[in-house]
C-alpha cells in the first residue's frame, strides 16, 4: 500500500541534520535545506554531460555551446538536480528516524535561514502502528459444495440449452421459450430515453428483463399486442427511472420454443471429447466443476476472512492512502463502465467521494495483512508461485504455454506472487480463529443460468 515518490531513493549529506516535527498522529514535516553553490555545479556539471551528445540544427553532435543548451535544458535539469538533492536528504531523514512513508510527501519552498541556501519543507504521513490481536475468538464460515451426480448433470442441462435450436411454435410463450417482441414505453405520455426497441429476443425465466415485463409477455402468442404498466425498482441501475411509472405497449412477434440436443456422442464431442465417450465427458465436466467450485468457494472464505480481519485492529488511516484510494477505485469504476459502452457524463459522474467507505476498507485492509506477513513471514515462496501457474495452467489445452506466458513477464508474475501471499495470510488467520463448515447450496453458488 505504501509508495514513495521517484524522488526519494539517496543518501543524507553528514553536514545536513533536519528534525522531524509532529503535526497529528500521522503527519510529520520536515525542513530540508540545499546549498545553492552545490545544486549549481551538479546542474552544470550535467549540461556540460548533455551537451557533449546532443544534437541540434545547425550544429555538430557535441558542438552545440553550452549557453543553449542551458537556455533549452536547464530548467529541466535544474528540477531534476532540486529534486534528487531533496530527495537524497529527505530519504537519509526519514531513515535514521525509522519512519516508514505513507503516501507522496508535499514539498513548499520556505525562506532560507541561512545565506546561499534554498530552503523547502516536505510534509508526509506515516504508516499508523498496526498491532494484531488475538484471532482466536474469530468465528469464521467456511462454505462447503461437494460436486456429485447431482450438480453434473443441472451441469450438463446448462449446456443443452447454451446448443438449444429454437423452432416456432404457435402456442402460448412460457418460461423457457425465447420470445421477440417490440415495445414502446412513455412516462406520463412522453417516450424516455431507452424505452422502446424493435425486434427484441429473449428467453422467458432468465430474468434479463424486469419481472412485471416478463410477467405481461408471458401467456402471450405470435401477434398478440399489450398494454401495461411497469414500476421501475428504486435502484434501478438508471437513475432518473428510478421509482418512476412507466407504460408499455409490446407486441409479439415470435413464439420459439428450445430443441435441447441428446446427450450422445456427438454432444460428447462438440464439447471436445474426441472421441465421444460419455464418462470421460462427464469425467471432465466434474473435474472443471471442481476447480470452478474451488474458486468460487475460496473466493467467499476470503471475504469472510477480511470481514473478521477489518474487526480485529483499529487505527487511523493515513489520509493520503485513502485519498490516493478513491482516486484509483474511481477511475477503474469509469474505466468498467466505458468499456460496457455507458457514459459517465463527465468526472461529477464517479467522483471520487463517492468511494470514501470502500477506499478506508482497502486500505485499513491492506495495511493489516502487510502486518500480518510481515510478521509472520507470509512471503509467497517461490515453489509455491510455480505451483499456483501450474494449477492455473491445468485448466487450458496447452499448460505448458501458459506456464511460459506467466513466466515471461514480471507483471504478472508479481500479481501472482500478491496472490499466492493473501492466500498464506488467509491460511494463517483460519489456523488462529474458531472455522465453522457452513453448506452452500450448488445454484446459490454458482449462479442462476451460469
Amino acid at each position: 500500500m505504501t509508495e514513495r515518490p521517484a524522488w526519494v531513493g539517496a543518501s543524507l549529506r553528514k553536514d545536513m541534520s533536519p528534525t522531524i516535527e509532529t503535526l497529528g498522529a500521522l503527519e510529520r514535516r520536515i525542513h530540508l535545506t540545499v546549498p545553492a553553490a552545490e545544486l549549481e555545479r551538479e546542474v552544470n556539471a550535467r549540461l556540460t554531460k548533455l551537451a557533449r551528445s546532443l544534437k541540434m540544427p545547425g550544429f555538430r553532435p557535441g558542438k552545440v555551446p553550452l549557453k543553449m543548451v542551458a537556455a533549452s535544458y536547464g530548467a529541466q535539469v535544474h528540477s531534476e538536480v532540486l529534486n534528487d538533492k531533496l530527495g537524497a536528504a529527505f530519504n537519509a531523514a526519514v531513515t535514521a528516524n525509522n519512519l516508514r512513508v505513507a503516501g507522496t510527501p508535499r514539498l513548499e519552498a520556505e525562506a532560507a535561514t541561512g545565506a546561499g541556501e534554498l530552503a523547502f519543507a516536505a510534509t508526509f504521513e506515516v504508516l499508523p502502528e498496526v498491532r494484531i490481536g488475538d484471532l482466536s475468538s474469530l468465528r469464521i464460515e467456511r462454505p462447503q459444495c461437494p460436486v456429485g451426480d447431482v450438480e453434473i448433470d443441472k451441469t450438463i442441462e446448462i449446456m443443452r440449452r447454451q446448443r438449444a435450436r429454437y423452432e416456432p411454435v404457435e402456442r402460448a410463450a412460457a418460461d423457457g421459450d425465447r420470445v421477440t417482441v417490440d415495445f414502446v414505453g412513455s412516462i406520463d405520455g412522453a417516450p424516455f430515453a431507452g424505452g422502446s426497441g424493435s425486434d427484441v429476443p429473449f428467453t422467458l425465466g432468465q430474468g434479463r428483463m424486469l419481472p412485471e415485463f416478463e410477467a405481461a409477455v408471458r401467456g402471450m402468442r405470435a401477434g398478440e399486442r399489450k398494454i401495461f404498466s411497469l414500476a421501475f425498482p428504486a435502484d434501478y441501475r438508471a437513475t432518473e427511472l428510478a421509482g418512476r411509472q412507466a407504460s408499455f405497449e409490446v407486441t409479439v412477434k415470435r413464439v420459439e420454443e428450445a430443441q435441447l440436443p441428446p446427450v450422445d456422442s456427438e454432444f460428447a464431442r462438440a464439447l471436445g471429447v474426441a472421441d465421444g465417450d460419455l464418462a470421460k465427458m462427464r469425467a471432465e465436466i466434474k473435474a472443471n466443476l471442481e476447480r470452478e467450485v474451488a474458486a468460487r468457494l475460496r473466493s467467499r472464505t476470503r471475504e469472510a476472512v477480511m470481514q473478521a480481519l477489518a474487526s480485529v485492529a483499529q487505527f487511523e488511516l493515513p489520509k493520503s492512502l485513502v485519498a490516493a484510494e478513491q482516486q484509483r477505485l474511481a477511475e477503474m469504476a469509469r474505466a468498467d463502465l466505458a468499456a460496457r459502452g455507458v457514459a459517465t457524463e463527465g468526472d461529477a459522474a464517479l467522483a471520487p467521494e463517492l468511494f470514501v467507505e470502500q477506499a478506508q476498507r482497502r486500505v485499513r485492509l491492506g495495511l493489516i495483512i502487510a502486518e500480518i506477513v510481515r510478521s509472520q513471514r507470509l512471503q509467497a515462496r517461490q515453489e509455491q508461485i510455480r505451483k499456483a501457474i501450474e494449477e492455473i495452467a491445468q485448466s487450458y489445452e496447452k499448460p505448458s504455454e501458459v506456464i511460459q506466458w506467466y513466466l515471461s513477464n514480471r507483471e504478472r508474475l508479481a500479481e501472482l506472487e500478491s496472490a499466492v501471499t493473501e492466500d498464506n495470510v488467509i491460511g494463517w488467520v483460519l489456523q488462529q480463529a474458531q472455522t465453522v463448515p457452513v453448506a452452500v447450496a450448488f445454484d446459490e453458488l454458482m449462479g442462476p443460468g451460469r
